[in-house]
């Protein structure tokens, strides 16, 4: 397999996620999809220079977690997530009572995720796209225990919004 090969099929496998995650660090959407492109690059370029990645897809997600904080650094404000836009999409055949409800769960959601640190967000984000602990905590730069500990309290709060 071809180098070109190799990192054709990570990105292949991986951009949507990296891009998703991208989005969750508060890029904006062509950001984040600049930003998926470069990263990208930034692994054909190291490996061919030779550079020895044992886990490349952790590897994108380290670079992607700091190219993404670097790149937010540089915007002027973060655009905060509809959750009106989302309620709208909802599935037209539910009751008003019924959609309402929903709209209620999902800002409460939507409130306890805002309220979750950043780290918080970035494990809890990373573990839902099947990262394991130790490849999160190479993505973001913390040991695997800490890497545990956000999550726990990161589901604690979302469990309490849930069952508010």
């Amino acid at each position: 397999m071809t180098l070109h090969d190799q990192v054709e099929g990570l990105f292949l496998e991986a951009r949507d996620h990296v891009y998703r995650y991208l989005l969750t660090l508060g890029l904006y959407p062509p950001q984040a999809q600049e930003a998926t492109q470069d990263v990208f690059l930034s692994l054909y370029i190291a490996l061919q220079k030779g550079e020895a990645i044992r886990n490349p897809r952790a590897w994108v997600f380290r670079v992607a977690h700091n190219h993404g904080l670097n790149l937010r650094e540089k915007q002027d404000s973060v655009r905060p997530f509809e959750p009106e836009m989302e309620a709208a999409l909802a599935s037209p055949g539910k009751s008003p009572e019924q959609a309402l409800i929903d709209r209620q769960r999902l800002e409460r959601l939507h409130n306890a995720v805002e309220s979750l640190s950043p780290q918080q967000r970035s494990c809890l984000f990373l573990r839902a796209e099947g990262l394991r602990y130790q490849e999160i905590a190479q993505a973001i730069g913390v040991g695997t225990s800490t890497v545990g500990e956000f999550l726990r309290r990161a589901i604690t709060r979302l469990r309490r919004a849930s069952d508010a």
